[in-house]
């Protein structure tokens, strides 16, 4: 093969790719790539402010909690690893386990949270508002007698 034809090819396919490249642009212009299709079916969905949630990480070992307490707005808790438990004030205690229901407090419910008492608990929390604390919990609360 001479150099000229070489050089020939080498142009043949360059024109070649760089008329493909140009379908290709047409094509995603007209909106037919699938790339181009939303996930969502009848709209995609706008993003409001969200710089008031926060979402937390806490590692509560074994008989761990927190005080009693609320949030401004509303707090979501639940286990990712381990077993902890929950309380609203004047009601029973609820149990988070890993994978289990997450547990939602509104706007001024006075809670606390945290392990069991023989078992640790990673908790993801998602939190809106200023948390207002109070005391700490009585051993007679966070064993539920």
């Amino acid at each position: 093969m001479t150099l000229t034809t070489r050089t020939q090819l080498r142009l043949g396919l360059a024109a070649a790719c760089l008329a493909v490249a140009g379908l290709l642009y047409l094509a995603a212009d007209s909106g037919s790539v699938a790339a181009a299709q939303s996930n969502f079916v009848g709209g995609d969905p706008t993003r409001p402010d969200s710089s008031d949630i926060r979402a937390v990480r806490l590692r509560f070992e074994a008989g761990a909690r927190s005080n009693w307490h609320s949030h401004g707005n509303w707090q979501i808790i639940m286990a990712e690893e381990g077993e902890g438990r929950t309380q609203v004030r004047g009601e029973p205690i609820q149990i988070l386990e890993a994978g289990g229901n997450p547990v939602y407090a509104g706007p001024g419910v006075v809670h606390w949270h945290g392990a069991a008492p023989d078992r640790h608990m990673v908790q993801l929390t998602f939190v809106s508002g200023q948390t207002s604390w109070e005391g700490p919990v009585s051993d007679e609360d966070y064993l539920g007698r």
